[in-house]
């Protein structure tokens, strides 16, 4: 009896903690979400408040992955990639226009968005890309992937960085009005060419960008072959509920991405930190969910998914985060022009550089993934007191 007993309790113990393990981003997302709401509207101090905020939408982000990944693998090519990209850049997009929207009366807050979109694009291809490339490089000495797919990235991002140098150069020695106008002539420069990346992607050079991890939806237990997890609930929706899952929990996360622009600056200027800094903390945010499924697939030994992620990250977040902030801005009346610091450009350039070095033969290992990260703290360093 007493064995019957201790097995019931271990069987419910162990779907508590399944369940725990499937559902714990929905679980801190929506209740961390709903207690950074009471507290903003409370007027409770903003550095819980903020924490709260910044738990949350680290969660639904997740949450958000998760379902886009269910509904790429369904439409397949190219339709798959198109809901990935836009559902990963539509929650840094959000937290950047919130923040944006402070700049009417808090001008910090123009030079946190700028920081967002570089940090973003720092972490993205330091943090992310170092720390998935040195742990992976512990477990297996040296990982292969296609270089194909980082020798197309990295040209692509070399000739980005030059074109945003454009806004960057004329600042010096041109009026604010030149810079604005040069600044919506490079974004528009920018989307058109993220079109035809996108097609490259997509459809003529596909080969160049095959993935032979598998997404986190799919569950590695123990084996890389393992069947999908039917039972994950949005596994088991239409395509229609999770779209409509996809839709509320991005303006959830519009909801909280107000609290944490209006507490999380202020929070900011309280604790002396720079706008800048402010910048680094939204992209960690925008980049949580990308980090777990980078660092779940270097440890299955499946380094050119996290390649795929990392490039293909940096690259939406500059072809697609800076048109479509910029034009954003002009559309509430707040007029942002993308002239970056020296700072700024010289981060991005010597953080292309290294992702080059890196990975240009098609192996990493675990000293090329630290490089990344000591390049990554260094870069949050200066920035805490630039």
């Amino acid at each position: 009896m007493d064995s019957q007993v201790s097995h019931t309790l271990e069987e419910t113990i162990e779907k508590n903690v399944d369940f725990f393990r499937d559902y714990w981003d929905v679980i801190f997302g929506i209740g961390f979400g709903i207690i950074a709401l009471y507290l903003h509207y409370t007027h409770s101090p903003v550095l819980i408040t903020t924490i709260f905020a910044t738990v949350a939408i680290g969660s639904i982000s997740v949450t958000i992955s998760e379902i886009a990944e269910i509904l790429a693998h369904r439409f397949g090519e190219p339709f798959g990639s198109l809901i990935l990209t836009f559902s990963a850049v539509a929650v840094e997009i959000l937290i950047l226009f919130m923040v944006l929207l402070e700049a009417t009366h808090n001008p910090e807050a123009v030079t946190a968005v700028k920081n967002g979109i570089i940090s973003t694009f720092i972490v993205d291809l330091n943090a992310l890309l170092g720390l998935a490339m040195f742990i992976g490089g512990l477990a297996y000495k040296e990982q292969n992937h296609n270089e194909d797919t980082s020798s197309s990235y990295t040209t692509v991002l070399f000739v980005a960085a030059a074109m945003l140098l454009v806004p960057s150069t004329l600042s010096m020695g041109h009026t604010q009005e030149n810079v604005f106008h040069a600044s919506v002539a490079i974004a528009i420069l920018l989307a058109i060419f993220y079109i035809f990346i996108f097609k490259f992607q997509t459809t003529t050079h596909i080969h160049f960008f095959k993935s032979t991890a598998r997404s986190r939806i799919f569950r590695y237990k123990k084996q890389q072959n393992e069947e999908i997890d039917e039972d994950y609930f949005f596994e088991k929706k239409s395509n229609l509920v999770n779209g409509i899952f996809l839709v509320g929990f991005l303006a959830f996360v519009g909801l909280l991405s107000e609290v944490f622009a209006q507490d999380g600056i202020a929070l900011m200027k309280d604790l002396g930190l720079s706008a800048g800094f402010a910048g680094i903390v939204i992209a960690l945010i925008t980049v949580a969910p990308e980090l777990f499924t980078a660092i779940k697939a270097a440890k299955n030994d499946q380094i050119q998914r996290v390649v795929n992620i990392a490039m293909g990250a940096s690259t939406v977040s500059i072809l697609i985060t800076v048109p479509v902030v910029l034009f954003l801005g002009i559309l509430f009346g707040i007029n942002i022009s993308m002239d970056f610091t020296p700072l700024q450009i010289g981060a991005l350039i010597i953080t292309i550089i290294l992702a080059w070095k890196t990975t240009d033969n098609g192996e990493t290992n675990y000293l090329e993934g630290l490089s990344h990260i000591m390049l990554f703290l260094s870069y949050v360093v200066i920035e805490m007191f630039y």
